[in-house]
């Protein structure tokens, strides 16, 4: 077996994804938050597609990849091929915002939430192992079915752990707090898949192995982020602009001009009436006084003189 090393770059791989899992998972709790007080089931939705983004792909799938950055096999080339990491991103995302749309709509139980738990777990760890899939060396790659195992509960726990505070935490030290266990769960999981892990290399060590190098999976990993990091931030731009002004079912809300019917011309005429001596302007004409009505006689035929 060959040697391989988790810490490639010392302590600054795991202390990055630690705090990538936790920022993922902070800006998907808010983003829960709020789509537990959406009025519409729309609203909800939108709110719980940008939590399975920053979830599932900044705290699960970007965490991942930013401590595989620090894997390493010295005596044998480590490539990724970029299309099977991609899809571990879809997997992620995916699975997360299926869990996420069962606990979010509808009563929260604790039988929903295990259920959505373990088939979100299932997934976060077909993302892992997809990922690791994708990654090639000059040899086989063997997993230790015991730690495989162990990673799995973990990873049905943690994810059942993220659900349970995403539909219950509330206030920005409860999801200070959540986010940082979330975090942790997502870290231990991760790197107890990696321990599970051993190389054997091929009789005759190739320099030439398939795929792209890790300090070139940082490109495509950026530009992934930085996208997905800039959709999330507009789509919750746009659902909190159009919170702000509607009800949140699509009816628009009247603001704070809005609910004072009173016009510029009204409010000139009503400033006029209060100034002593001033005149009405030429386009505003007082209305008439009402003329009185005659009184109609009794009779009204014509008097006859009557002969004495």
């Amino acid at each position: 077996m060959a040697e391989v090393h988790h810490f490639t770059y010392g302590a600054f791989n795991p202390i990055a994804a630690y705090l990538v899992a936790v920022l993922g998972s902070f800006l998907g709790l808010l983003a829960t938050g709020r789509a537990r007080s959406a009025r519409s089931r729309s609203r909800r939705n939108r709110w719980l597609v940008i939590a399975a983004f920053s979830i599932g792909g900044a705290g699960i799938w970007l965490m991942h990849f930013t401590a595989m950055l620090g894997f390493d096999v010295p005596q044998s080339p480590v490539r990724y091929n970029p299309w099977v990491t991609m899809a571990s991103l879809g997997l992620s995302v995916i699975t997360v915002g299926l869990g996420l749309m069962v606990v979010g709509h509808g009563r929260r139980s604790l039988p929903k939430i295990a259920v959505a738990g373990f088939f979100t777990g299932i997934g976060v760890l077909a993302m892992h192992y997809t990922g690791m899939a994708g990654l090639h060396v000059s040899g086989k790659i063997h997993f230790n079915p015991t730690l495989v195992a162990a990673s799995a509960i973990i990873a049905v726990v943690a994810c059942a752990a993220a659900l349970w505070f995403a539909v219950s935490v509330k206030g920005m030290g409860a999801m200070t707090g959540a986010a940082a266990l979330m975090g942790m769960a997502v870290f231990g999981m991760h790197y107890t898949g990696m321990a599970s892990m051993s190389v054997e290399l091929s009789p005759t060590v190739s320099g030439h192995v398939s795929g792209i190098k890790p300090l070139l999976m940082i490109v495509p990993i950026t530009l992934v982020s930085a996208a997905l990091i800039l959709g999330v931030a507009l789509s919750a731009l746009q659902a909190m602009t159009d919170e702000e002004f509607t009800f949140g079912d699509g009816v628009p809300r009247r603001g704070m001009h809005a609910e004072n019917p009173w016009s510029l011309k009204q409010a000139s005429m009503s400033a006029m009436r209060r100034t002593p001596g001033s005149r009405p302007s030429p386009g505003t004409r007082p209305s008439p006084r009402p003329v009185p009505l005659r009184p109609k006689p009794l009779i009204d035929e014509p008097l006859i003189d009557v002969p004495s």
